[in-house]
């Protein structure tokens, strides 16, 4: 093979300035054991999370008095080891990395007086490294995909697509006043309808919405904005919200469409 077209090049060609941010979702994905990702700096191993990845640098979350982000310093700029560990499909047994890496900024996250942001540049970037990150964004791109696809046919929400869904039966719209429980009327990757009780008032257009909805595989978290919303002759609101991307809810519908494919061969 072309040293300059292996699958780690053309990972970094399509990527390299890609950041991945951590959330709970994309470490399940990448494989990533929060328990097992370690600072070495000096003579001191520094428990942390990762809380953005990329091809060149890390930001790391560690629990840090103000004392410890004050004695860590004089650590800046210095040489750095980054451990982690991963599990991944066909590994029986957890997969080790380490980079070599140079400790660039040390400081204090904002509004949290305990928890340190450790940023690191990798010295040099393991290929193991570059194919998982790569793998996870390349996923992420189908999804994108998906969530034009899945925004086109809505799924009404009766008793039985719930149950093919996954959908607990419980969700929340939550904003600027403050959050309430909603009954989910149809979703889709890029749309929700929703009903709110009479005595709830009507959400005026372009209102920003965090919906949180759960299901039997996630708990998901999603941004919305009202499209409309009107009092129905029952006295119910009824609303409608456009989507932010959410992977989660993405892999729902796929699993629901998949099978509704499935049943109709």
């Amino acid at each position: 093979m072309n040293a300059q077209n292996t699958p780690v090049t053309q990972i970094l060609n399509r990527f390299s300035d890609k950041t991945i941010a951590c959330s709970q979702y994309a470490l399940a994905k990448l494989g990533i054991d929060r328990s097992r990702c370690v600072l070495k700096v000096g003579d001191y191993a520094v428990l942390c999370a990762p809380y953005q990845l990329g091809f060149k640098r890390a930001v790391l979350l560690a629990s840090l008095s103000r004392d410890e982000l004050v004695f860590f310093q004089k650590f800046k700029n210095a040489l750095a080891g980054l451990s982690m560990e991963f599990a991944l499909p066909n590994f029986k047994e957890p997969f080790k990395l380490f980079v070599r890496s140079g400790l660039a900024e040390i400081g204090q996250m904002r509004g949290r007086d305990d928890v340190g942001l450790l940023v690191v540049d990798f010295k040099s970037t393991p290929d193991d490294l570059v194919e998982i990150l790569g793998t996870y964004l390349e996923s992420q791109e189908r999804l994108a995909a998906q969530y034009e696809d899945y925004g086109k046919t809505p799924v009404t929400m009766t008793p039985d697509s719930a149950k093919r869904l996954g959908y607990n039966q419980f969700a929340v719209a939550a904003d600027g006043s403050g959050s309430r429980r909603i009954q989910v009327y149809s979703i889709s990757s890029k749309s929700i309808e929703f009903l709110e009780a009479a005595s709830a008032p009507e959400r005026a257009k372009g209102t920003q919405l965090t919906f949180q909805l759960y299901f039997r595989k996630y708990r998901i978290a999603v941004q919305g904005l009202v499209e409309s919303a009107s009092r129905m002759p029952t006295g119910l609101v009824r609303t409608r919200a456009t989507l932010s991307f959410s992977p989660e809810l993405i892999e729902i519908l796929d699993d629901y469409w998949f099978r509704d494919r499935v049943a109709q061969r």
